[in-house]
């Protein structure tokens, strides 16, 4: 560890962050690395896995701590419970953490916060658990097999009930056990860095050999010798997976734009999109803009792609990613996609809506949305979405197409909405839907409708 910098420290500033004042925990982790880049690679590894894997399986520890607490974890006071939680990590997932260091630090940080006064009780808590690794034993899988995925996989039962009843399962049948165990698994596996070669300047081939000079290893899944036949990456032979690489965004061949980093899920939306030469397109809520350059891309640089997003704070996303991947038939705008634009009335060939969603499909990418989520915000997102599409598909024109997406699992943000959308519409055909489920192929959880607006109806 740094003789500098509390390593230790910084994780509990992050997961406080987190839990305190409601920031997206990739956002406050990438803050901190981005601070702190001059940090050896080993100590910004460990950064990532304890924030990373407290969050992953918070409800697992909060189990875990209930059993050996007097005090549940849910009345300790939040700087203790994120303390304590992250040295349980350490004692129960890091075999190279050594006990007696796990539970020292955490006395440590408990004195630096000012809570001196429970040093002793966050020794003792973590000193029994130190002694007694086989204990609490998991929920019983056949007498409480709720209970028992929620634990195991750190997901809230109520978003486990919601899955069960939409795709009809029944826990006491085996392939169905098995079916949602392999989804919440998905949640827990590494998600890769998966790339998009801009191939009208460089092609996969030798944008791996550039990325092997840059010290950055990578594997190209739509390959030719892949094998990936009948797979995600089959429809993407321009997507590639990079490893082994410590701060992306310092690759010469990043700042020159030769890829953007975006999951496969999120390629398949343009691809769905299919965008031609000289189109107009119009994405409504674009940033960070990784959808918005691909269509531009695909167009071969002619046409015109409208990307519109809510804030200035996004539409400046926008600019900088358009800036480096050298998008110049892309332009930005601040618009708030519920307020209808006449201008665009009948006007674009394409519409892209990949509206904001609950995001159950990117947890293992967004590890706290888990414990953020809830039913109700969930319903209120529904009709956010509704409203959104009833304004956005006004701007698509006779023949031609709208694709609504989201990366998330619930079926009525997906499914429910395309044929509500469908019916509401009926000038608009629903031609496929498509539902991604998390880890297919390695990608991420999403789902992707196409709209064909027919030629026939007048505006």
């Amino acid at each position: 560890m740094s003789n500098t910098v509390d390593i230790r420290g910084l994780v509990l500033e992050i997961l406080l962050d987190i839990a305190k004042n409601g920031e997206y925990s990739h956002t406050a982790l990438a803050h901190v690395l981005e601070k702190y880049q001059y940090l050896e690679k080993k100590d910004r590894a460990f950064m990532t896995r304890v924030v990373e894997g407290v969050l992953e399986n918070q409800i697992a520890l909060d189990y875990v701590l209930d059993h050996f607490s007097k005090v549940p974890t849910a009345k300790m006071k939040p700087a203790i419970r994120c303390i304590l939680r992250s040295a349980v990590y350490q004692l129960r997932f890091m075999d190279a953490v050594p006990d007696a260091a796990a539970c020292s630090e955490a006395v440590r940080l408990a004195k630096k916060k000012g809570f001196s006064n429970l040093s002793g009780f966050v020794n003792g808590v973590l000193r029994n658990i130190a002694r007694n690794k086989e204990e609490p034993a998991m929920p019983d899988q056949k007498q409480d097999p709720l209970r028992y995925l929620s634990v195991r996989y750190s997901i809230p039962e109520w978003m486990i009930q919601m899955w069960e009843a939409e795709f009809s399962y029944h826990f006491e049948n085996a392939a169905d056990f098995h079916q949602m165990e392999t989804m919440l698994a998905a949640f827990q596996a590494p998600a890769p860095i998966t790339i998009r070669t801009d191939t009208s300047r460089i092609t996969p081939q030798t944008l791996m050999e550039r990325l092997k000079a840059e010290g950055a290893s990578c594997i190209w899944p739509g390959g030719p010798d892949a094998g990936m036949a009948g797979s995600l990456f089959a429809e993407l032979p321009y997507a590639l997976q990079i490893t082994g690489c410590d701060y992306l965004k310092a690759l010469p061949s990043f700042k020159e734009g030769l890829f953007y980093v975006q999951d496969a899920s999120s390629m398949l939306v343009v691809e769905a999109a299919n965008p031609k030469p000289h189109e107009f397109v119009v994405d409504v809520c674009a940033a960070p803009g990784g959808k918005a350059i691909h269509a531009a891309q695909k167009m071969q640089g002619t046409g015109r792609v409208l990307a519109r997003d809510l804030t200035p704070y996004k539409a400046g996303l926008l600019l900088e990613n358009k800036g480096r991947c050298h998008a110049k038939n892309m332009e930005v705008q601040v618009w708030d996609a519920r307020v209808f634009d006449k201008a665009l009335e009948g006007q674009a060939d394409v519409v892209v809506a990949d509206l904001p969603c609950s995001g159950l499909g990117v947890m293992r990418r967004k590890k706290d949305i888990r414990y953020h989520m809830t039913p109700a915000y969930m319903e209120s997102l529904v009709q956010l979405q509704r409203e959104i599409l009833m304004t956005v598909s006004r701007y698509v024109k006779p023949g031609g197409r709208m694709v609504y997406s989201t990366c998330t699992i619930h079926k009525e943000e997906n499914e429910g909405n395309a044929l509500w959308f469908a019916k509401q519409c009926p000038d608009f055909q629903l031609t496929s839907g498509r539902q991604i489920l998390p880890g297919e192929s390695g990608a991420d959880g999403f789902y992707i409708a196409q709209f064909f607006r027919r030629p026939s109806q007048a505006l």
